[in-house]
């Protein structure tokens, strides 16, 4: 027999359909020879610091730093876990070959390994390797299965992540909570999570800094045209009005007139930075969210695997694009100019050198029905790019002219589309508001002739300086791939993926984590850093804690462990060296009062006495508990959220925990369903109306075994 571990239930019905295991048993399928289990998410972790020795339970400085002689890893003490656990574990000891089915990733990779190391696995392993969930792609992979010592340095890299995870972070967080911090509140510090919020603390220093002047620009109007004098900003008024009775006396005259005729090359195809940054500017969706939507279209077959690195596609993949082309349907009308002629294999779409364990995020042409609005949204975004990918490309002139008056130069530029190209593929799209660059897209200008001069009307511009802007999520995501560098070019960009901090699929609950522990917070789509959050960044001197550019080192030696070009037992050494380094420095350092957040209006807390800018505990016991920031209790995975009915996973399809907002004939209040899920029961409550019961019963709301709801 031989037993396919998948990393969630929903994937295991869809490859048990195509083997052929239909036969339903107890936390698995059986049938043809296989028998089809499956976690949810991660079923083990490193073992904690009270693990390994009870002195390390209490965080004391004199204990620090924390470095195990070895990590090891254990079960997540959930029930539901420990029992689909011993059914792996049993069906594992009895086969003859164990495909891993897992997410076909370096964290899918990490979680089946060690779900196989606990379970003591000695059956050779294969390794199911797909891009997407379609029953044509799950088939393929069987014919290819792999053997899983392909994927041996993808693992070495995830436990080296983990562990180093785990060193800094662990050690960091006790570190600098005991040396700084008041009262209970926990000073949160991480490998990613601590220069990410660096970046935008010095933005926000920036900002704070920052102080508007005030300049005058000459500006002329010849021909219906607006020149603007082409000399630095004027910073006295009475200078520019100087200026201005200068130009009134004189003609305006073209120097030059040059247009160019160029291209504009078609966007490239989404990895999932892109996509996040595409649906942060186009509706707002936060990073955390764009990634739920893409990995739910994912598990519905109608997009490729998305927690990639690449925009790139392999070249054995180019035979297929035709035929999924032919499949997207609903855009048939802006696929058939391609499908009119061979498709062409452009250099800018299909390189293997390019592609890394992943190709770009593209459909699979299954078609997209009845899908909620966010993710037929998301949908649209994948669709368009991949078919504007093959369109030709936009070309445009670009006209600049150059005039004087008197002794001043005065300059224009106008950029004219001649053939739209790919432009034509979102032609139709609405935009409620336009940045400033689109806006500028197309100007026209008349053809001037080199010497002509003529009357003109001149004038005063005034303007002020502008602070630098705050960021975005979509803008902070691209700090994170490119270590805090500005970059435009798609190519460079490329080159420094491999220096970036965090991987794509961690960027976004990375964000999602500053936010939770009060460190940043968002005002209409703009991030910004709060009180607290600059004052634990103040506080931080190891420039390795918080330089995007160093950790993006550390990144790239995760990534050269990954291709089998660094040791993982050297980066362990590095790690534990700079935390021993980080120790000695921190214990010695002097003093620093860390601001207090604020508490949440109507706490009797002294917090109200202090100034408005400060900000709340990160782990303040007494504070309110928003249910949407709380882990689903059952599969420890993912986030609560809230529907139309009831609060449930956000994974809810594979994991199925809820919690109504009404239940035996009672509504809960928000705090009543906070105390369930982060407790396991309320306080006691009148007023429960129980089946087989006369009257109303009296007891506390609680989550038995199962996590269903029970009085007890």
């Amino acid at each position: 027999m031989k037993v396919c571990i998948a990393e969630k239930p929903s994937v295991a019905r869809d490859i048990a359909a195509v083997i052929g295991a239909k036969e339903r048993k107890e936390g698995y399928l059986e049938g043809n020879g296989y028998q089809v289990t499956w976690t949810f998410g991660h079923f083990c972790t490193l073992k904690e610091p009270h693990d390994y020795t009870e002195q390390w339970k209490y965080w004391r400085l004199e204990d620090l730093p924390m470095i195990p002689r070895s990590f090891g890893i254990k079960l997540i003490n959930n029930e539901g876990v420990q029992k689909q656990f011993r059914i792996i574990e049993q069906l594992v000891s009895q086969c003859e070959e164990v495909i891993n089915c897992g997410d076909a990733g370096q964290e899918g990779e990490l979680i089946q390994r060690w779900v196989l190391l606990k379970a003591q696995c000695t059956a050779p392993v294969k390794r199911l390797w797909i891009s997407s969930l379609t029953e044509e792609a799950i088939r393929e992979g069987f014919q290819k299965l792999k053997e899983s010592s392909q994927y041996d340095n993808l693992y070495a890299a995830g436990s080296a992540r983990a562990i180093g995870d785990w060193l800094l972070g662990m050690n960091a967080t006790r570190l600098f909570t005991k040396k700084f911090a008041q009262d209970k509140t926990v000073l949160s510090i991480g490998r990613v999570q601590t220069p990410t919020l660096a970046m935008i603390v010095a933005r926000q220093k920036e900002i704070n800094a920052f102080k508007a002047e005030e300049y005058w620009e000459l500006k002329t109007i010849y021909r219906e045209t607006e020149f603007t004098a082409t000399i630095d900003r004027i910073k006295v008024l009475e200078r520019a009005e100087k200026g201005l009775a200068y130009l009134k006396e004189h003609p305006f005259e073209i120097t030059s007139f040059e247009r160019k005729e160029g291209k504009e090359g078609n966007p490239r195809l989404f990895d999932l930075t892109a996509l996040q940054v595409e649906a942060n500017k186009k509706y707002a969706y936060s990073a955390d969210d764009t990634l739920k939507y893409i990995q739910n279209l994912y598990e519905k077959k109608m997009v490729t695997y998305p927690r990639v690195d690449t925009t790139y596609l392999p070249e054995d993949m180019y035979p297929k694009i035709a035929g999924i082309l032919q499949d997207m349907t609903p855009y048939a009308a802006l696929t058939a100019p391609i499908l009119a002629n061979p498709i062409p294999k452009l250099k800018t779409v299909f390189d293997d050198k390019k592609v890394t364990d992943h190709h770009a995020i593209i459909p699979t042409g299954v078609y997209p029905s009845n899908l909620p609005t966010e993710e037929k949204r998301i949908y649209d975004l994948v669709a368009r790019r991949f078919i504007a990918a093959f369109y030709p490309e936009c070309k445009i002139a670009n006209t600049t002219v150059l005039g004087k008056v008197g002794q001043v130069p005065f300059k224009v530029t106008g950029k004219q589309i001649l053939e739209p190209g790919w432009k034509e593929v979102y032609a139709n799209d609405v935009q409620t508001k336009k940045d400033e660059k689109e806006e500028e897209e197309e100007k026209i200008l008349p053809v001037f002739a080199v010497g002509e001069s003529g009357s003109h009307t001149p004038r005063i511009h005034k303007g002020k300086t502008t602070p630098p802007k705050a960021f975005t999520e979509a803008t902070l995501l691209r700090a994170m791939e490119t270590a805090g560098k500005q970059v435009e070019d798609e190519d460079l960009r490329e080159l420094l993926k491999d220096n970036g901090i965090g991987r794509p699929s961690t960027r976004a609950n990375i964000i999602e984590t500053l936010f939770r522990r009060k460190y940043i917070e968002k005002r209409k789509k703009n991030i910004y850093a709060t009180q607290t959050g600059i004052d634990l960044i103040d506080t931080i001197q190891t420039e390795l804690l918080k330089s995007p550019e160093l950790t993006g080192i550390w990144e790239r030696k995760l990534r050269l462990i990954e291709k089998g070009e660094y040791a993982i037992d050297t980066f362990k050494q590095e790690l534990i060296q700079m935390v021993i380094d980080l120790t000695a420095e921190v214990k010695t350092a002097t003093y620093k009062v860390i601001t207090i957040a604020p508490n949440e209006p109507g706490k009797k807390e002294k917090a109200q006495e202090e100034k408005p800018k400060k900000e709340t505990k990160p782990r303040e016991p007494k504070k309110a508990i928003v249910i949407e920031e709380q882990q689903c209790p059952k599969c420890k995975s993912h986030l609560l959220k809230k529907g139309n009915t009831a609060y449930g996973c956000a994974n809810f399809r594979a994991c199925g925990f809820k919690v109504p907002f009404e239940v035996f004939g009672k509504k809960l209040s928000d705090k009543q369903i906070a105390e369930l899920v982060t407790k396991g029961k309320t306080g006691k409550m009148k007023g429960w109306k129980l089946a087989g019961t006369d009257g109303e019963s009296e007891g506390k709301l609680t989550l038995n075994a199962g996590f269903e709801l029970e009085i007890e």
